[in-house]
């Protein structure tokens, strides 16, 4: 099966730039993930410099992170996404701190205003290629000496899926241990999925990059599709949050999760 091209996914990203947007409207547990991943950020890239984001969607991250003091390129190419990501920066007057391009990942040569101080990607934006070595070769021409790169990827292991097996969904539970493609269907346009353990991504990263910090995302906690269980079961929530911060920076759990955080530096 030849693999799906990516405009085929920036498609499908498009079509479904409203809805993403809705969807993480009232969603505590949503907000409680990427204020996570906004404060890993801000342990390792220093306020007031500036950052390329890849996969930018609908430009949440690129804002939030521009309201934490930083200066933000941000880049995808989907079409729509990129259009919300407009409005919002025009509604909040954010031009002078968010600015935008179309752009893949695959092909960052030229990118506007390299080098970057840091490059981010968040929610599994990456996971949508079955190598990440052809995004990280790029890196060292954009990214200057002792820069940071975070990304935030989809893991092997999510326990809050592999619980799905006690309701009879093994298709869920499993789909993660999958070594090669996972189709996805988004707004009825198919595209493959791939799932990248830590180990795997350090590897690519090789020699030139040092490993900062790696920190699980949602471990205990349920996935971003979970909109409501944090509203619905407030107590338990709450006692799961506090066991996932205690053991997501720690082996094995800092792999696992909906999520990963990984951040490494550039050698200078």
């Amino acid at each position: 099966m030849n693999q799906v091209p990516i405009e085929t996914i920036a498609e499908a990203f498009s079509r479904t730039a409203e809805k993403y947007d809705s969807f993480a409207q009232d969603h505590p547990h949503l907000t409680r993930m990427r204020d996570k991943v906004y404060s890993h950020v801000m342990r390792h890239v220093p306020q007031g410099t500036r950052i390329l984001e890849l996969n930018a969607g609908t430009g949440t991250d690129a804002v939030q992170l521009a309201q934490r003091g930083y200066y933000v390129h941000a880049t995808d190419i989907a079409p729509g996404m990129l259009n919300r990501l407009q409005e919002k920066v025009d509604r909040l007057g954010m031009q002078d701190r968010v600015t935008m391009e179309a752009r893949s990942f695959l092909s960052l040569t030229g990118v506007q205003g390299a080098p970057f101080d840091a490059v981010f990607s968040d929610l599994g934006g990456l996971n949508c290629v079955p190598d990440l070595t052809p995004v990280i070769r790029q890196l060292p021409q954009i990214l200057k000496p002792g820069g940071t790169i975070t990304w935030v990827l989809m893991p092997h292991i999510c326990l809050w899926e592999i619980a799905e097996v006690f309701r009879g969904n093994a298709s869920l539970a499993f789909r993660r241990f999958s070594h090669s493609r996972v189709r996805a269907n988004l707004e009825g346009l198919h595209f493959d999925v791939f799932y990248f353990s830590p180990k795997q991504v350090i590897e690519w990263f090789g020699k030139e990059f040092e490993l900062l910090a790696l920190e699980g995302l949602s471990v205990m906690t349920p996935t971003a599709e979970s909109k409501n269980f944090a509203k619905w079961h407030p107590r338990l929530y709450r006692a799961l949050s506090w066991l996932d911060d205690k053991l997501a920076p720690h082996w094995p759990w800092n792999g696992w999760g909906d999520f990963y955080m990984l951040t490494v530096k550039l050698r200078g």
